[in-house]
């Protein structure tokens, strides 16, 4: 746990939230965050710690449950809306992995690959002795 100081008011961060990397050393949500524009950034961030917060009560609008123990923050930018999917690890850790909300379409074609992902990160967790 850590704590920060937002709007003159301290908060304690209860989760810590993680990019997905792949063995290459890439970091796909990473990527797109730094994409996108400066306004949408420091919203994805203001997001991103009300999700370090609450967690898993973190309500709607602001994230989603959408099955399988995945979830999506949701935030509006200049490049409209955004949502990044995540899962939680362990009892304090969240993983981050995302597409771009313009590729609806592409969610239920992707949904089997992000879960995968979560079992990809799960295994190479496992193997690497980290748990």
């Amino acid at each position: 746990m850590y704590t920060f100081i937002e709007d003159e008011r301290i908060c304690v961060a209860r989760y810590i939230c993680f990019y997905f990397t792949t063995e290459a050393g890439k970091a796909p949500v990473e990527e797109f965050i730094d994409s996108l524009d400066y306004s949408t950034q420091r919203k994805f961030f203001f997001k991103k710690g009300l999700l370090e917060e609450f967690g898993q009560r973190l309500p709607y609008p602001h994230a989603k449950y959408i099955g399988d123990d995945i979830y999506e923050l949701r935030f509006e930018g200049k490049e409209g809306t955004i949502r990044v999917l995540y899962f939680f690890y362990h009892k304090d850790e969240i993983i981050f992995t995302n597409f771009p909300s313009s590729e609806l379409n592409f969610i239920s074609s992707s949904f089997n690959l992000f879960i995968n992902l979560g079992y990809l990160f799960e295994n190479s967790f496992v193997n690497s002795g980290r748990k």
